[in-house]
């Protein structure tokens, strides 16, 4: 299983970024899957899921209404939209797949809000 996260940088307060987290190495069309991110000296935290089919999506408090998670699985691929950052939307996101009984995690992406 590989999952190869892209999209991260630098972004000014209230624009936008889109994250893409690109799978290989299991059936991607039948994995639910998670971005997460941790922001600096804090804990991992779950930021959006998505079901396998893309019918069902959910989303922590802090993000909802500004970021979308979406997926294309004819490209094996999944995407965070991230509108409205804001500085405490600092952190470092990964992509997130369960499968076969045991957890993926790619290897991050640094998305920092700044001025």
């Amino acid at each position: 299983v590989q999952l190869v996260e892209s999209g991260g940088g630098l972004v000014q307060p209230g624009g936008s970024l889109r994250l893409s987290c690109a799978a290989s190495g299991f059936t991607f069309s039948r994995s639910a899957m998670s971005w997460y991110r941790q922001p600096p000296g804090k804990e991992r935290e779950l930021v959006a899921g998505i079901t396998n089919d893309g019918d069902t999506t959910n989303y922590a408090a802090s993000v909802k209404g500004r970021f979308t998670i979406s997926r294309d699985n004819a490209k094996n691929t999944v995407y965070l939209q991230m509108n409205s950052l804001k500085p405490e939307d600092t952190a470092v996101y990964y992509c997130y797949a369960s499968w076969g009984g045991y957890g993926y995690w790619g290897q991050g992406t640094q998305v920092t809000v700044s001025s």
